[in-house]
């Protein structure tokens, strides 16, 4: 082929292979980076009416489709939001006109985004059935421009043949140029091939028909004029702030730049040197625009990673309470609101790093949803629990078998302290339901003691032996210790006292044996530092005796509040704490005593 180029003929140089290789993908990936994800779905839906409605709206299948997938993902997001179950969303084309919705809570019984959802199908069919007929006939208008263009090509070949004279030939030749420019757009894989082949003719015939140099000139001043603008049109869009707009109005001009034929010689390197300068400048900036671009989409995709990091560490934490629940939910949606300030990471990874994100989050959220579920049947089951402990007192309130219905109240009151939390709007009226029975028990049990069973004698007991602990005077020394050992084991030797009484009577013998507490020995011996170490665990031990007075009375009135049951556990195990010191304290004192004899 390149034996018949005449060599003062200019051939046309190709569109540089970094401008050609990369226009496909560089636009996609400008399309993509359109976001969209901001938008709520009325406002996609607004959006895809305006641009079905746009005279260009067959040149932009991009934008349709990122719309559509943002539409389907913020609609996913707010089912989940809504408590819907998420299923893998249909293509639009394949979706049906209706479904079912299935919900992880059965107040739910309708879909609130149906309505919207056929909303948008039915637009977005009706755009691509209108997408899918311009597409059919774009092609076969470029198929029917390839045969025109071949048609003009076999003209071209057929004035190659004719033996005429130059002057009835060049006219000809000009109007199958003119023919040919006037062709549109052929298929892609015949561009280059159809291409080359009319510049071979159009070579051929300016070495064939001997052109006159008037003529030839002509032509060469027509087509370094045309493309002198061409050189005009991509200097300025070197200096276009729009560089993605500017990089494809470039494509355009080296597309016809190839459409025009040579120049003089003299002017051949030079007008396609200017060409290419501007070329270049156009090139460099919109590499340097991805280049930013992608740097910015990794930083996205390091930020993005670390949320996703905490979310899953968060998803698998051991979570005791509701009040745990709430803290780390907080810290999930905190997270969740620096998600959305984050752009997108690279178009590989973006999909990606959000599968990975919804993932950790949605392992939390079921995780708490399993909670409150396990939660809630717990509860109900307390309840149950507490029922029927009321229904027991209920019916035991009547007995006259004392000290048998007494043991058999006690057991159900203890029943009850380690049954957990039942319904709140439940709690205080079965407290109440219970604390009825039981009062009116005992309080008839206190009416009809007998004289085994004197409640108000161990009362006037018990109140005379405080009477003598507040006559009791300090002497400051070890008898302190052996009298108070003597009042506290003749208080617990005396019996029940009526029970409207116990709190009363318990909070005067605690302030009578403060005195003891407070006391501090004066002299020191041969056995002065066991002395000390002994009052000092005396002192202790009645210590932890108040304070087991202090938390029964707190027992007593957190009963009466509506969120209790933590607070009494509370109290219940302070005081099983304490009796267990007191035991040990006990048996310490008792070993100072029996040393302190053996001196």
């Amino acid at each position: 082929m390149s034996e018949l180029i005449n060599p003062g003929v200019e051939l046309t140089p190709d569109v540089p292979e970094s401008v050609e290789s990369v226009v496909a993908e560089t636009v996609e990936m400008v399309e993509a980076a359109v976001n969209y994800s901001e938008k709520n779905l009325a406002e996609l839906v607004k959006l895809f009416e305006e641009l079905v409605q746009n005279e260009d709206r067959m040149k932009m299948s991009k934008e349709a489709e990122a719309i559509k997938s943002a539409f389907y993902k913020r609609l996913q997001k707010e089912k989940a939001d809504a408590g819907l179950v998420i299923e893998q969303v249909a293509e639009v084309e394949e979706a049906e006109e209706t479904e079912e919705v299935q919900t992880v809570d059965e107040t739910i019984s309708v879909n609130p985004f149906a309505e919207i959802e056929r909303g948008f199908k039915s637009i977005y069919n009706t755009y691509r059935k209108e997408r899918a007929e311009y597409n059919r006939q774009l092609e076969k208008e470029r198929e029917n421009n390839l045969a025109v263009k071949e048609a003009v090509i076999a003209d071209l070949k057929a004035l190659l043949e004719k033996q005429e004279d130059v002057n009835a030939t060049f006219p000809e030749f000009r109007e199958i140029q003119n023919r040919w420019r006037a062709v549109g757009s052929v298929p892609a894989q015949s561009y280059r091939n159809i291409n080359e082949t009319y510049q071979l003719y159009v070579e051929q015939f300016y070495d064939m028909v001997k052109i006159n140099r008037e003529l030839r000139d002509l032509d060469f001043k027509k087509n370094l004029e045309a493309k002198e603008q061409f050189c005009v049109q991509a200097e300025a869009l070197a200096q276009s702030a729009n560089v993605v707009e500017a990089f494809r109005e470039l494509q355009k001009l080296h597309e016809q730049w190839k459409e025009y034929g040579p120049v003089a010689k003299e002017y051949r390197e030079q007008i396609w040197d200017r060409f290419k300068a501007a070329t270049a400048v156009v090139n460099k900036k919109y590499q340097a625009y991805f280049e930013g671009l992608k740097e910015q989409q990794s930083e996205n995709l390091a930020k993005k990673t670390v949320l996703c990091e905490k979310v899953e560490e968060i998803a698998e934490r051991e979570v005791a309470n509701s009040n745990e629940w709430n803290a780390f939910s907080k810290e999930i949606e905190d997270i969740q609101k620096e998600w959305k300030t984050i752009g997108f990471a690279s178009k590989k990874e973006n999909q990606k790093i959000y599968d990975r994100f919804r993932a950790a989050c949605d392992k939390f959220y079921g995780r708490k949803r399993d909670f409150y579920t396990e939660y809630k049947d717990s509860i109900n089951s307390n309840l149950d629990k507490k029922i029927s402990l009321c229904e027991a007192a209920e019916a035991l309130k009547s007995s006259t078998e004392w000290k048998k219905a007494t043991d058999q109240f006690i057991n159900l009151q203890k029943q009850w302290k380690e049954i957990g939390a039942v319904p709140r709007k439940k709690s205080e009226q079965l407290w109440k339901r219970f604390r009825a029975a039981c009062d009116e028990f005992f309080a008839e049990r206190d009416k009809n003691a007998k004289p085994e069973n004197d409640f108000y004698g161990n009362l006037k007991a018990k109140q005379r032996l405080i009477e003598e602990i507040k006559a009791y005077e300090l002497k400051n020394d070890e008898s302190d210790a052996a009298a108070m050992q003597d009042f506290q084991k003749r208080w617990q030797e005396i019996g029940f006292v009526p029970f409207k009484e116990k709190d009363n009577v318990a909070k005067a013998y605690k302030d009578a044996m403060a005195k003891f507490a407070a006391a501090r020995p004066q002299r020191k011996g041969r056995g002065g530092r066991q002395l000390s170490e002994q009052e000092r665990l005396i002192q202790k031990y009645h210590q932890l005796e108040q304070d087991i007075v202090t938390y029964e009375n707190n027992i007593g009135f957190f009963s009466m509040s509506k969120s209790s049951e933590p607070l009494i556990r509370q109290m219940e195990q302070r005081i099983a704490d304490a009796k267990a010191e007191l035991e040990a304290l006990a048996a310490q004192i008792r070993q100072l005593a029996e040393a302190k004899e053996q001196e």
